[in-house]
């Protein structure tokens, strides 16, 4: 079947759409496409069978609406028929057969006719057909408008194996154009949306003129009668006879009086969901032998797409079957035969063209590279678990070859990246607040330095005048017994003072650091030796650099290391290791001092470069030589952290400070 009108059978609401791939999965064509979050029926692949509007929770498929089109023949000048599919008493349970024809005909139309009536014809067709071609024939029944299209689209060199007769609906419709002739307007009234896209498909001559649902009709006669009774009336003539039990599974058999031989399995009957997928399958590589293959893409025409119905299958077979009964109660047979005879010689017959939407086949590389951006690496990674809507990861992979689908319909894959996601998220978190904490660190020791800068620079002065004066006396009264030790204890107190002042300055980065090409190595073995290491604790240095040059104030670089080598030699023990590791790149140097020692409380990490802060005993230290190292290290642009467990339960305890140092000068340096 294929739509002359390229109008889509089925569409879908985006805003309703959770792309939930349930759609997906349920479309045996596999017509759907998933892009930019919506799930899109493609037209050119759609079959109509209507699975993805029965399926879908959320009602975002729409059915192509033809009531404006039938509102409009209602207004021609033309008399109009309804053809009323035998599948209505399972929809149109509140009301009588009588009740319904004339709500019908209140619509404005001049008649009201039974498809059953054309079943009728072509059960007596299928019979014929039968007889004629032998006992080796292979025929696809060819009722149901979507497995037609399902043949035409996908199983195209079956398109002869179809049986060249036309549908119910477009029997009566033929049936009628020849009693009122070819100016009738025929309305098909059905559970089906694919009878939408048969009235139009290029292979059939326009004897339908418009196809209705039944929710289509029934929303009709809600707007124009409302509660307004209709005069009861009956179908008009030709009435159907057993074809009305045609819309129940093998209706097709039971109207043409052939029977299903399961022992010989001639004639088979295969309907609902995907099952006639595999069917065609079959009946296409040989392995399915049959005369009569009938198949129906809903589990009969009583559950079909277009019935808002919501009960089970079994009650509206029950519909359908008391209807029948009642029916053939009053059954005026020979009136019957007499019909069937007078349209015995109506041609019933109807071609077929292949339409062929097969995905062709990729190279097996191409193939494994899509699988490899869904993280399927090895045929074990490949899950098979049909999340994504289609039965394994490969013909998932070739759809998104072929644009049906994306990568992130993979399930699997979906969870790993959103588990990746969630990492990286939580790295990113942890990393703006080590970054928010070491800013907030940062702010408050540039306010310190400030502070310290201004109270060192007005010590400064009148200490230097009282250094100068006291060294001064002491020369002057060197030899005076009474004065000259209280005189270098003056003068010793003077120099101490001037050296904490120094120690704040390099703090609040005041000094200047004069940059020259040094070894970095001889900075820090210089360093080690300054340093008193009376406990005899092991000192390692390891040196991965070739380049052990970089621009440093030696001066300066050594009191920041002898500073963390004397911090680390009183906190291990005699037994202990301080490692000194010089590491880098071409544009910074990496020193660590890592020693085993007790460890830094967590409640001191932040307050270690403030300057005076100590857990020395008093007079054993200043609190000044971090601050004086952490000050220096900013004063060449570098950086300065420190990593440290306190608690032996967390494994083993220690600190490590890493100096980080540009080896050149940077922009903006002072």
């Amino acid at each position: 079947m294929r739509d002359s009108s390229n109008k889509p059978l089925v569409t879908t609401l985006g805003e309703r759409c959770r792309i939930c791939y349930t759609c997906v999965r349920e479309c045996p064509a596999k017509a759907i496409r998933i892009a930019n979050g919506q799930a899109e029926v493609i037209a050119e692949r759609c079959i109509g069978c209507g699975n993805c509007v029965r399926v879908c929770s959320q009602k975002a498929k729409q059915i192509l609406d033809s009531k404006q089109k039938v509102y409009e023949l209602l207004k021609s000048n033309s008399k109009t028929a309804v053809i009323l599919a035998p599948s209505f008493p399972a929809e149109f349970v509140e009301f009588k057969c009588e009740e319904l024809v004339g709500m019908i005909r209140s619509l404005g139309f001049d008649y009201v006719n039974e498809v059953g009536f054309g079943a009728d014809l072509i059960a007596d067709r299928y019979n014929k057909l039968l007889d004629e071609s032998g006992p080796n024939c292979k025929y696809i029944a060819t009722s149901c408008p979507a497995i037609i299209a399902y043949v035409e689209k996908y199983h195209p060199d079956l398109v002869g194996n179809l049986a060249p007769i036309v549908s119910p609906m477009v029997a009566t419709a033929k049936v009628l154009h020849q009693i009122y002739g070819e100016d009738l307007r025929v309305v098909f009234v059905g559970p089906c949306i694919a009878k939408k896209g048969e009235i139009t498909s290029v292979n059939m001559d326009s004897e339908v003129d418009a196809s209705l649902t039944f929710i289509e009709l029934r929303e009709m006669l809600e707007a124009e009668l409302g509660s307004e009774k209709a005069q009861n009336s009956m179908f008009d003539e030709p009435l159907a006879g057993v074809g009305a039990i045609f819309p129940i599974s093998r209706g097709l058999f039971q109207s043409a009086g052939i029977e299903e031989d399961l022992v010989s399995g001639k004639i088979v009957a295969v309907e609902g969901g995907n099952s006639f997928v595999d069917a065609f399958k079959e009946f296409e590589s040989g392995d399915m032998n049959v005369r009569l293959l009938e198949v129906l893409a809903c589990n009969g025409c009583i559950m079909g797409p277009g019935i808002s119905n919501k009960k089970p299958l079994f009650n509206r077979r029950a519909s359908v079957s008391s209807y029948v009964q009642e029916k053939m109660s009053n059954f005026d047979r020979k009136k019957w035969e007499k019909n069937v005879k007078r349209f015995e010689n109506l041609d019933l017959s109807r071609k077929f063209s292949a339409y062929d939407q097969r995905i062709k086949l990729i190279q097996e590389d191409d193939l494994e590279h899509i699988l490899v951006r869904m993280g399927k690496y090895t045929a074990e990674d490949e899950l098979n678990c049909g999340a994504c809507g289609y039965n394994t990861c490969r013909e998932h992979a070739l759809a998104i070859w072929k644009g049906l689908a994306e990568s992130e319909m993979c399930l699997p894959y979906s969870i790993e990246q959103l588990h990746k996601t969630i990492e990286d998220l939580a790295n990113s978190n942890n990393q703006l607040a080590n970054t928010q904490e070491a800013l907030m660190q940062s702010e408050k020791l540039a306010s310190m330095g400030q502070l310290a800068a201004g109270v060192a620079h007005e010590i400064n002065n009148p200490l230097g005048v009282v250094l100068m004066y006291a060294h001064l006396l002491l020369e002057k009264y060197r030899d005076d017994i009474l004065l000259k030790d209280d005189l270098r204890l003056i003068a010793e107190q003077a120099d101490r003072c001037k050296k904490i002042v120094g120690g704040l300055l390099n703090f609040a980065r005041k000094n200047k650091a004069i940059l020259q090409p040094a070894d970095i190595y001889e900075i820090i073995d210089k360093s080690i030796q300054a340093v008193p290491n009376e406990k005899g604790v092991e000192i390692m240095v390891e040196n991965t650099l070739e380049d052990r040059i970089a621009e440093l104030d030696s001066e300066q670089m050594s009191q920041v290391f002898s500073n963390l080598v004397a911090n680390a030699i009183a906190a291990t023990g005699k037994t202990g290791l301080i490692t000194i590791t010089i590491g880098g790149d071409n544009k910074n140097l990496n020193i660590k001092v890592i020693d085993s020692g007790t460890g830094i409380p967590k409640e001191n990490i932040s307050k270690i470069f403030e300057p005076f802060f100590t857990t020395k005993q008093i007079g054993d230290g200043t609190g000044l030589g971090l601050a004086v190292a952490y000050g220096i290290v900013k004063m060449h642009r570098g950086d300065i952290e420190v990593e440290s467990n306190a608690d032996p339960k967390k494994g083993s305890t220690g600190t490590t400070f890493t100096v980080i140092l540009p080896r050149r000068k940077t922009n903006g340096f002072q």
